[in-house]
């Protein structure tokens, strides 16, 4: 069986981006916007966050991949990735 991998961004409350993964986004965001010890550290003081952004995998080999690259990018270059493939009107 097949279980999708989601790269993610996160737009935080002071406009810092945060790059993650996952298989299941809703989650993870509910747990990054929690006081629960599940969310990063790093974003603690960053809440709230909003997904602003996100990639499927087949393979947690492929999205780690993708993950790192883009972790490793100038913020301009992830916001001109955000603006191109802007969720709008998404919930989760």
């Amino acid at each position: 069986m097949n279980k999708d991998w989601f790269v993610y961004i996160l737009e935080c409350k002071d406009q810092s981006l945060y790059t993650g993964i996952t298989t299941n986004l809703k989650r993870r965001v509910i747990e990054h916007n929690t006081d629960n010890k599940k969310g990063a550290k790093s974003l603690r003081g960053k809440r709230p966050v909003k997904l602003v952004y996100y990639e499927s995998f087949d393979t947690i080999i492929k999205a780690a991949s993708r993950e790192k690259a883009i972790k490793n990018w100038k913020r301009i270059n992830k916001l001109k990735l955000i603006n191109k493939g802007r969720l709008k009107g998404f919930t989760l």
